[in-house]
């Protein structure tokens, strides 16, 4: 009997060691867990950023529609009738597919120009919280190459006079900006 309670005793103490080594490597195998996913995150935020398109070569071309379907680029705002906006955009890091990009207008009166019945509405940016915008513009984007995107903004109202500030957004990020100034019209304009 001395000899049983002996051996299990001896056995009991080997199951000890190995579950406090199993513990042990158990804790180990958790904080590399925590660390890789740290990591992971980390990683994604950097992906997500860095796969923000880039856009250039903006331009606002005033635009006055004459009878017949004309257009005349102009620049006095009482003729004016859309604004038309384009750019281009490249990556090479996001991915080919449908993406959107968001302008957002600013009016010579400091207020943004947003129009719900015309298409506009809010988007949260990454550093301004929740924005305005004026028109939400799809892009097909193919990663690596770049891509033309123009738009049209036609309001239910006159355009004034003054500087219109133009900036795009993507994926919560300001990409680009631009201004066009329309002028007052009339002989002594």
């Amino acid at each position: 009997m001395e000899q049983e309670v002996a051996r299990l005793t001896q056995e009991n103490g080997v199951l000890n060691e190995k579950n406090t080594t199993l513990t042990t490597e158990k804790e180990a195998v958790t904080q590399e867990l925590a660390a890789t996913n740290t990591v992971k995150t980390e990683l994604e935020g950097k992906v997500d950023v860095a796969s923000t398109l880039n856009a250039y070569a903006i331009s606002i071309t005033p635009v006055d529609e004459r009878k017949g379907g004309k257009e005349k680029v102009t620049a006095k705002a009482k003729r004016v009738d859309k604004l038309v906006i384009a750019f281009d955009v490249d990556n090479r890091i996001v991915a080919t597919g449908p993406t959107e990009v968001y302008v957002a207008i600013t009016g010579p009166d400091g207020a943004p120009i947003a129009v719900e019945a015309l298409g506009s509405g809010k988007f949260t940016t990454r550093d301004e919280g929740e924005k305005l915008f004026t028109a939400k513009v799809p892009v097909d984007f193919e990663a690596g190459k770049k891509k033309h995107v123009e738009f049209a903004w036609k309001q239910n109202s006159d355009f004034k006079t003054g500087n219109y500030k133009i900036e795009i957004y993507h994926n919560g990020f300001k990409i680009g900006e631009g201004v066009r100034s329309l002028k007052k019209g009339g002989i002594f304009g």
